[in-house]
């Protein structure tokens, strides 16, 4: 009999483990991989899951297509969301990119494009962040009077 544990399914990202490399895709490339709710949580699942298998050693996330690893919050979804609403989703952000940044194992940001806003707070949680020529890292929301969200804050002074 086998012990071996399902890999979990998602909508938003793709997660598979080949070895002992957990590989995490934001795969929203209409919207530049932007990050919803329902994108956070699949983050959350799959983290959890790379975490809590001893076989995975390390992670790598990237994004689909070849634009954007994450281009930040999704906008649509924003504009919808009363402020409560919108503390919450900073809430749970926040609380994943401290799951990365804390996971006890290596995770490699492999960034093909825009890294902004919640997408450039990723890359700064992981543990390595590797980059093509062409990638624009950035926080154009403190342009509109937005503090990042996901501890950026904090992030960006400590790596530099």
């Amino acid at each position: 009999m086998s012990t071996a544990v399902a890999t979990p399914t998602f909508e938003s990202i793709l997660y598979e483990k080949k070895g002992s490399t957990a590989y995490v895709t934001m795969n929203r490339p209409k919207v530049l991989n932007a990050l919803n709710a329902h994108t956070i949580a699949e983050l959350k699942a799959a983290f959890e899951d790379a975490r809590d298998d001893a076989s995975v050693l390390g992670v790598i996330i990237t994004g689909a297509g070849d634009k954007a690893f994450i281009a930040g919050a999704d906008i649509n979804e924003l504009a919808k969301i009363s402020p409560v609403e919108a503390e919450e989703f900073t809430r749970h952000g926040q609380a994943v990119l401290n799951l990365i940044e804390n996971l006890g194992k290596p995770v490699i940001a492999a960034i093909n494009g825009f890294a902004l806003g919640g997408g450039c707070e990723t890359a700064m949680a992981c543990t390595i962040r590797l980059a093509v020529e062409n990638a624009r890292f950035g926080q154009p929301e403190v342009k509109l009077g937005v503090m990042p969200g996901y501890g950026g804050t904090q992030r960006l002074p400590r790596l530099i």
